[in-house]
């Protein structure tokens, strides 16, 4: 990060690393069910050997109950369209595996043309078989799709993981920088402090267009 005046809301690869260790500590820290899941570091392998600077963000085994809320109808939304809504969040209450389940991984993977971090996720019935985009907006909250319909910051794409690849889904980082900026620009911290609470920040707005509910103790401390 530049000086505070001149910020353009991105975040370099070393201070994508410091603050991805800060979350899984805080994260650690917090007072919170045991049976939630951690987000933990996932090390990038090159030529079989775990890299010392690249990884990934991974919050794995995240269940919801297909049977709650249900959306009436989707076929007014593009495929490729979603949006954060405020009024609904995942359980992130681990349960065990059964076929009204559906469980979720998410990523957070640094990207280097952006200078960002970028949500990678894919969902799957309790049986393993993988989601399908259809069966993912059933599990999004109805208000999401009016508000992401309207926006040009966020929208669902489908793209190989960099470091898994597979196709996952992704939430697109365009505009990322720039609602980054918004929200930790005015904040009185220094560089490093920004830098620290850049993605405990960027989770509490990308979490919610995936309904992925960031503990309020997270929200609190950044």
């Amino acid at each position: 990060m530049g000086g505070s005046s001149v910020w353009d809301g991105t975040l370099s690869l070393e201070g994508f690393n410091a603050s991805a260790t800060a979350l899984i500590k805080q994260w650690e820290e917090m007072e919170v069910d045991e049976s939630l899941p951690d987000w933990t570091w996932r090390p990038c392998c090159r030529m079989g050997v775990p890299s010392e600077v690249e990884g990934y963000l991974a919050l794995e085994g995240v269940y919801r109950n297909c049977g709650e809320s249900q959306i009436e109808d989707r076929n007014d939304f593009d495929d490729a369209d979603i949006a954060a809504d405020d009024s609904w969040f995942f359980s992130l209450q681990v349960q065990s595996s059964s076929d009204v389940a559906h469980v979720y991984d998410f990523h957070a993977v640094y990207s280097h043309s952006y200078r960002v971090p970028v949500l990678y996720f894919q969902g799957h019935h309790g049986s393993g078989q993988l989601l399908t985009l259809d069966e993912i907006k059933q599990d999004i909250p109805s208000n999401s799709f009016k508000v992401l319909n309207e926006s040009k910051w966020t929208f669902i794409t489908r793209e190989e993981h960099p470091h898994l690849s597979r196709p996952w889904f992704t939430l697109h980082p365009c505009g990322t920088s720039e609602w980054m900026k918004l929200l930790l620009q005015e904040t009185e911290v220094v560089d490093k402090e920004k830098t620290l609470k850049y993605l405990p920040a960027w989770l509490s707005v990308v979490g919610q267009a995936v309904g992925l509910k960031i503990p309020l103790e997270l929200h609190c401390s950044s």
